[in-house]
């Protein structure tokens, strides 16, 4: 039997799904807020800069409301391919009216970018997003946002990653349970629908090294992990002056 089918584009192009997980996002969100603004204050601007920053893969926004709000004179572009998420985004974003715009992207696709996106953008941010791709596209994604960057732009990417240690990962799970303990306690009654659904989601998540390799190969500098609490970390770097 050959791999099973990769089902994360019906997911989330799925009402009934995306209303789920927005419920519990909900949730989650609030022990991401903190990462979400260190995250927001990386980036190379001062606090009533006037910029323009693409959002990858935004969803309903979470970390783009982050950045609006620590920045007030900055404008948002989110790129999404989910309907479903963009039509809760456009909820969730109401008090940012004229600040940002929804852009239809599909980021598991290689090719051009839509003309609604700027040739050069002053950052880009990605968020609990790219762990989703397969790694040949994570690399092709990472040159592409190179290419698309201004000199001196910033990509951060928020993202889990996968332990190469079984220990490592073992520790990780266990610390995250005793944060967790509601989460923990639904995964011990999981059916194997569940699981089946887990799986198919974290298949494509794979160890920091590769990741820090894909944005080396594109050309950035200044890359670092900036941030790491566990499996979840931000890293990124710079498109340089000059090429």
């Amino acid at each position: 039997m050959g791999e099973p089918a990769d089902t994360n584009a019906a997911i989330w192009k799925s009402a009934e799904a995306v209303e789920a997980w927005t419920a519990e996002a909900g949730r989650q969100e609030r022990g991401r807020q903190a990462h979400r603004h260190f995250l927001a204050r990386l980036l190379p601007f001062a606090d009533q800069d006037e910029f323009t920053f693409l959002d990858l893969g935004a969803g309903t926004g979470a970390a783009s409301r982050v950045i609006l709000d620590l920045y007030p004179r900055s404008t948002a572009i989110l790129a999404d391919y989910s309907a479903e998420m963009m039509r809760v985004g456009e909820r969730e974003m109401q008090r940012f009216a004229g600040r940002y715009r929804y852009v239809e992207f599909d980021m598991s696709a290689v090719g051009e970018w839509p003309a609604a996106i700027p040739p050069e953008l002053e950052a880009v941010v990605s968020s609990m997003c790219v762990h989703h791709l397969p790694d040949d596209r994570k690399r092709s994604l990472f040159a592409e946002i190179f290419d698309h960057l201004a000199p001196e732009g910033w990509y951060f990417n928020y993202d889990p990653v996968r332990a190469e240690d079984p220990l490592v990962e073992a520790t990780w799970q266990r610390v995250n349970d005793r944060e967790d303990p509601e989460t923990a306690a639904r995964r011990r009654n999981w059916t194997p629908l569940d699981h089946a659904r887990w799986d198919n989601h974290v298949r494509y998540i794979i160890p920091l090294g590769p990741q820090l390799e894909f944005l080396r190969s594109a050309g950035f500098e200044g890359i670092d992990v900036y941030w790491k609490q566990l499996e979840n970390l931000i890293y990124g770097g710079r498109r340089p002056a000059c090429i």
